[in-house]
């Protein structure tokens, strides 16, 4: 493919379509490379990464899930997982920014399919190459995503929305926001919906910044967001529906995707550390080495974890996915990546010496870690584990290998 550059004109983005010889691999590859060209400018600075998001335009990775009929390469979860890796072994923050747009783009394709509005949007997203945010964290809430404060207005054919959401990722970079809401004033706050304007629908007013330890290129800052739009826009399906079989799910597969990216970069580094360091002293390894093969045996552990969830989510009927099994092994894959995450990451540093702990050089480990810390606390843990302690009850102990 041609080195085409994405270009904006009256805010669309204008982009070539892929060569026919370049395949998903190859531009995936592509896109990583530029990526990590620039990752350490995107950490160092806080700053969103246009250069990698300009590389997943022009190489048309915006909107390849999307079905063949409605414009998209009808792409599988797996090969769009193994994007997010590719990514989040690049730039954490690219990686997370794509995964959190893919979680969206799932939520529309299998829950908007049939609705004008919605497949319309599909179009334009694979035509336009739009990226869109997710606001589904609001108030005092924090991240209980299954409940909001701030309800649609309905006014005939019309609707509003006014929500402090305390993180919109992207939200100033974005084509358009993908939100949770009240289904109306009068709804309890987990009688929900999901929502999709697009830019020229809504205002954004910063609320609360974004200067942290990692994932500093996500630029999660809060906004007030005040939005109006038409009713078509609101996905036809209850919100529960949707978190239960797509958007829980998915997300925990992109997101664990990613960070298993960024373990990998971890892991790679400290692989070329002991090797340079063994060739400069005759074969002999540092005393940090027994820590490398911790870090390569886990990041195995953890791939394996991922692809495993992937096959049971392709596999899972409407019945499965809404079952408490499901639902539980779904909650605890994101608790499992993300604690393997980081202890890959600490075991890479710790192979590494003080040259990973150098926030310079060509094996720090600092970014990686510092990204990877980040995944306990992105939909806490805690939360999670907390609301899983009740089912978890239910099942009786195996006394078996094979039960």
């Amino acid at each position: 493919m041609t080195a085409a550059q994405s270009r904006k004109v009256n805010e669309i983005h204008v982009v070539a379509p892929a060569a026919p010889g370049d395949g998903l691999d190859m531009r995936k590859r592509a896109a990583a490379a530029v990526a990590a060209d620039h990752a350490d400018a995107v950490d160092r600075d806080g700053r969103f990464p246009f250069e990698a998001f300009e590389a997943i335009r022009a190489r048309a990775l915006m909107g390849v899930m999307v079905p063949k009929d409605l414009g998209g390469e009808g792409a599988s979860l797996r090969e769009v997982a193994d994007i997010c890796y590719a990514l989040g072994s690049a730039c954490a923050s690219t990686g997370m920014i794509y995964a959190m747009h893919q979680t969206k783009l799932a939520c529309v394709i299998r829950h908007g399919r049939n609705a004008p509005w919605h497949e319309n949007l599909l179009r334009q997203i694979c035509d336009r190459q739009l990226l869109m945010a997710s606001s589904t964290t609001e108030g005092q809430g924090g991240g209980n995503i299954r409940s909001s404060v701030a309800a649609v207005e309905r006014l005939g054919s019309t609707i509003s929305l006014d929500r402090a959401a305390t993180v919109i990722s992207y939200g100033e970079q974005a084509d358009g926001v993908v939100t949770t809401a009240r289904r109306a004033a009068d709804a309890l706050n987990s009688d929900q919906v999901l929502v999709v304007f697009l830019k020229e629908n809504y205002s954004l007013e910063p609320i609360v910044g974004w200067n942290t330890l990692g994932m500093r290129g996500t630029c999660s800052a809060g906004f007030k967001l005040k939005a109006r739009g038409e009713a078509e826009q609101i996905l036809p399906e209850p919100y529960e529906k949707i978190h239960v079989q797509t958007m829980m799910p998915t997300a925990h597969i992109f997101w664990s995707s990613v960070w298993a990216g960024v373990a990998a970069s971890a892991v790679e580094r400290a692989r070329l550390f002991l090797r340079n360091a063994a060739r400069h002293s005759a074969g002999q390894l540092p005393p940090g080495a027994a820590h490398y093969t911790s870090a390569a045996m886990n990041l195995k552990t953890l791939r394996a974890l991922i692809s495993a969830s992937i096959q049971r989510f392709e596999g899972a009927d409407e019945a499965t996915a809404a079952s408490i099994p499901f639902q539980t092994s779904m909650n605890m894959l994101k608790v499992e990546a993300s604690e393997k995450a980081v202890s890959i990451a600490h075991s890479a540093l710790r192979a590494c010496g003080l040259a990973g702990y150098r926030n310079d050089g060509d094996y720090s480990i600092s970014r990686a870690l510092r990204d990877a810390l980040s995944s306990p606390i992105m939909i806490n843990n805690d939360r999670i584990l907390g609301n899983l302690t009740s089912s978890a009850l239910l099942d009786e102990t195996p006394l078996s290998l094979t039960d």
